[in-house]
């Protein structure tokens, strides 16, 4: 315990350092520092609480334990039920410290970006597709965070064939990082007359938004186009060439922005998104190396392989990564998703104690 209590205390004098960094006139001008001391500000200020309630409980349990040399019985009577009080509060505070301590992402506290895609299923996987995409606005908004659709293909039947948009909020990433994958639903589709369930998927892909300096791409890798921007919307679509389409040639990535106010904002939101999935991807490529066993993020979207499945009739959800499974299908695809969450972020917690990964 000696030595996580000099971590703490290490990371204890970092949060004071930067609260008064941030109070600093010439820093509080620069609003990319203030973002940079702002996020990690808010990744140590839980552990903290938590480390400051846990030294209290140390200080009260020494002073109660002092009490059991006095000499009046009563006086020892009472702290021995302090301390039968104390000594498991103290048990759980150190519990909790070993949790938020486990190595985190260091963008879990970015922004997010995120891609849905309809795949195996037709039409009715296009509809998934924008169930998809408004379970994810109503929980945004749940949270306080806004969401910017960048680009999205309608599909006729309805939903997306594609959309992409950027979730901005405290934890977006680390919150959201868990949904890439292949999400499958089980489901009679409302042009199904015989009654028959399908089974339908749609991919997600999560990937943080990185910091201006870490803005490293090759602007020599990148073909950069403009285009009408098409579909229905705001004043500028099918008017101007407002739309930006580019593809990072070595990876073949292609990102294409056309719902900004103008061209200049959809490239800029463009090259932040293909920096970010260039990333994503590189850092993809790492993983695979170091164990060639481990499947891509969202893998190829075929109906076996899935993260969690959504099945309608029975009204149920089931996370397979995780074996969670509740009969609240109608409350999670309302955006009601926290308790699903917790759980992944607590399963993620254990495995990275045990030396494993979700």
């Amino acid at each position: 315990m000696a030595k996580m209590e000099d971590r703490l205390d290490t990371m204890a004098q970092r949060l004071d350092e930067i609260n008064e960094k941030m109070m600093d006139p010439s820093v509080v001008g620069d609003r990319r520092q203030m973002s940079k001391l702002g996020r990690e500000a808010n990744e140590l200020t839980p552990i903290i609480e938590v480390y400051n309630e846990y030294k209290t409980a140390t200080a009260e349990l020494a002073d109660a334990k002092e009490l059991l040399k006095e000499s009046d019985a009563e006086i020892i009577e009472m702290a021995k039920l302090e301390i039968s009080e104390l000594e498991p509060r103290i048990e759980e505070y150190v519990s909790k410290l070993e949790l938020l301590l486990v190595p985190t992402d260091p963008n879990d506290s970015h922004n997010a970006f995120v891609e849905i895609r309809g795949a195996a299923g037709g039409d009715e996987a296009n509809i998934f597709a924008g169930d998809l995409f408004r379970m994810y606005s109503k929980y945004a908004d749940s949270k306080g965070w806004r969401i910017e659709v960048s680009d999205a293909e309608d599909s006729e039947a309805g939903g997306f064939s594609i959309i992409c948009f950027k979730v901005t909020g405290q934890h977006a990433y680390g919150t959201l990082k868990y949904e890439s994958g292949s999400h499958r639903v089980q489901r009679v589709p409302k042009t199904e007359s015989q009654g028959r369930i399908q089974t339908s998927t749609a991919t997600v892909l999560v990937y943080p938004e990185l910091d201006e300096e870490d803005f490293d791409i090759d602007m020599n890798d990148l073909e950069i186009e403009t285009m009408r921007a098409s579909g229905a919307g705001g004043q500028h679509v099918n008017k101007t060439d407002s739309a930006v389409r580019i593809v990072h040639k070595p990876t073949g990535i292609v990102v294409k922005c056309q719902d900004g106010r103008s061209q200049h904002e959809n490239r800029a939101t463009a090259l932040a998104t293909i920096a970010a999935r260039v990333k994503e991807e590189r850092q993809r490529e790492i993983d695979m190396k170091n164990d060639a066993e481990r499947k891509t993020k969202i893998g190829t979207g075929d109906r076996a392989e899935k993260i969690r499945t959504y099945n309608y009739p029975q009204n149920r959800v089931t996370d397979h990564r995780i074996g969670y499974s509740v009969n609240q299908l109608d409350r999670i695809i309302d955006g009601r998703l926290e308790d699903l969450m917790n759980a992944l972020s607590t399963a993620d917690q254990q495995a990275k104690l045990a030396g494993e990964s979700l």
